[in-house]
């Protein structure tokens, strides 16, 4: 007897529907085609034990089991479920078998038939509704993850037996609900941590706001202890919220890379990375023989946090400047070429020099002549040029630490400056698909917007000629000075406004590392 059920496969962050087609017919033995990889394969031993330990028999004739399309190769153990359910409903031991094709199944399997979470079941549930299949049938830990999408029946369970009976009978069964919406704005600003625990360090508040705003890269350069990781961390804080779409393009990637929490739902808050300095090119931009999205695509709508950046790998800094550049990583195979958003924020750290005491104002460098430069020059030019902030940060003075009368602003107070600010750009960027901030300008764009007085152009000559800025640094420069003027509310970009912007190149600076 033939029998038809539905999985998916992921790929990237979409779904592709799967047939799966058992076959029982006269003969013996087992066998799986339909380019499986090795997970798939060892389906068979998983799926035979779970049948036998709940009371099922295994058919011991011929039993042929087709992946379809064959020309796309299968991966994981997520097929586990609907090849088991199959071949229950090809040997007549579930009831009205031609149900199963109304349904996407999968899940993974243990011998004793529980079934376990998956990876990829927003994608799935995506497309399971895209193909308008009835419902989706998927593991109780994803229920809540796929239950997001809209007109769709998604039912999870826990066990092979749940799922039997459930074909007998499917009113015994409700389809989950999530109320995304209100889950999604309920939680989108609770943080354990707010600026106002930050003492001192104004200048550092007022850079990461101004890069909050244009959605700039930043580098923090300062001594050891000087609060540099701290208030990395709160960026995230005073970033405007995300949307709704947003909110589904990060959940999509969290899920397909396995690392949403087991009955979560929608991503409500900007995600932050910080991956540690000894992480490979791979791990870092995406890649595998099964393509996997790397940190770069986790931190999408979010901050990718670099502490140590001089400690990285130049290899690994250096595959990240077209990715920073395109907001998107492309993944070439033979047989498949994928791409995996990455529209970040990068946010780096670094000492001045290897003891970390270089222009420091009270303790005295005791680096070699020569070494300072050398550090710095780990990190090259092109990639120090796409950032656009270069920010000094010098330590706390004992006075305003112990201070305990003075309170700072709140992340709250900040974020509705930078919200206001991101409103003006979006108003600004309105006809123009893909760009909602001023760090995302072209230069078609930045010739338009960033229109300079003469005053101003006098300015920008003189220092572009003094620091020997390059011509990326000269747009950068441009971008913030209009983030700067939107933060005020300034139509026109002025010359104090191009002053700051100016002040925040501060590795340009001729002589700066001696």
């Amino acid at each position: 007897m033939l029998v038809k059920t539905f999985g998916c496969s992921v790929y990237g962050v979409d779904a592709i529907t799967i047939s799966v087609e058992v076959n029982v017919s006269m003969g013996q033995g087992y066998s799986i085609v339909g380019m499986p990889d090795i997970a798939v394969r060892e389906s068979m031993q998983r799926t035979e034990c779970a049948i036998k330990s709940n009371g099922y028999f295994m058919p011991r004739t011929k039993l042929v089991v087709n992946l379809a399309p064959a020309d796309i190769r299968k991966s994981g153990s997520a097929f586990d479920l609907p090849i088991a359910i199959a071949i229950l409903g090809a040997s007549e031991q579930i009831v009205n078998p031609e149900r199963l094709s109304d349904f996407i199944i999968m899940g993974e399997l243990s011998l004793d038939g529980s079934i376990q979470a998956i990876k990829g079941a927003l994608p799935i549930a995506i497309q399971a509704r895209k193909e308008g299949f009835y419902g989706l049938i998927v593991p109780k830990q994803n229920e809540r993850e796929a239950g997001m999408v809209s007109q769709l029946n998604v039912f999870g369970f826990s066990h092979i037996k749940e799922l039997v009976a459930f074909f007998e009978n499917e009113s015994l069964t409700q389809p989950v609900t999530v109320n995304t919406r209100e889950e999604f704005f309920h939680n989108q600003y609770d943080f354990d941590i707010d600026f106002n625990d930050v003492k001192g360090q104004e200048n550092i508040k007022r850079a990461l706001e101004i890069a909050a705003a244009g959605a700039h890269n930043a580098i923090l350069i300062g001594p050891p202890g000087a609060g540099k990781t701290m208030l990395a961390k709160r960026l995230p804080t005073i970033l405007p919220p995300l949307s709704l779409q947003e909110a589904l393009e990060t959940t999509k990637i969290h899920s397909v890379a396995g690392k949403l929490v087991a009955g979560s739902s929608l991503i409500s808050r900007r995600p932050f990375r910080s991956p540690h300095h000894t992480i490979s090119d791979i791990a870092l931009v995406g890649g595998g023989s099964n393509p996997q999205p790397g940190e770069i695509s986790l931190a999408h709508n979010g901050v990718l946090f670099l502490d140590e950046l001089p400690e990285f790998k130049r290899t690994v800094l250096e595959v990240m400047r077209q990715p920073m550049e395109e907001r998107k990583v492309s993944i070439s195979r033979a047989k498949m070429a994928l791409e995996f958003p990455a529209n970040f924020m990068l946010i780096a750290s670094m000492n001045p020099c290897p003891c970390g005491y270089y222009n420091h104002p009270d303790k005295e460098c005791t680096c070699l002549p020569g070494t300072v430069p050398k550090y710095l020059n780990r990190v090259s030019g092109p990639l120090l040029d796409r950032i656009d902030l270069h920010v000094e940060v010098t330590p706390v003075p004992f006075q305003e630490l112990s201070n305990t009368t003075h309170t700072t602003e709140s992340s709250e107070a900040i974020r509705n400056r930078v919200i206001n600010a991101r409103e003006i750009q979006i108003e600004r960027f309105k006809n123009d698909s893909g760009i909602y901030a001023n760090a995302q300008m072209s230069s078609k764009q930045l010739r338009e917007i960033c229109v300079l007085s003469s005053v101003g152009e006098s300015l920008l000559k003189r220092s572009m000629e003094k620091l020997h800025l390059s011509a990326r640094a000269y747009d950068r420069i441009l971008k913030v000075s209009r983030t700067i003027a939107d933060l005020g509310a300034s139509y026109e970009i002025k010359p104090e406004h191009l002053a700051e912007a100016i002040h925040f190149r501060s590795l340009d600076r001729e002589g700066w590392a001696g």
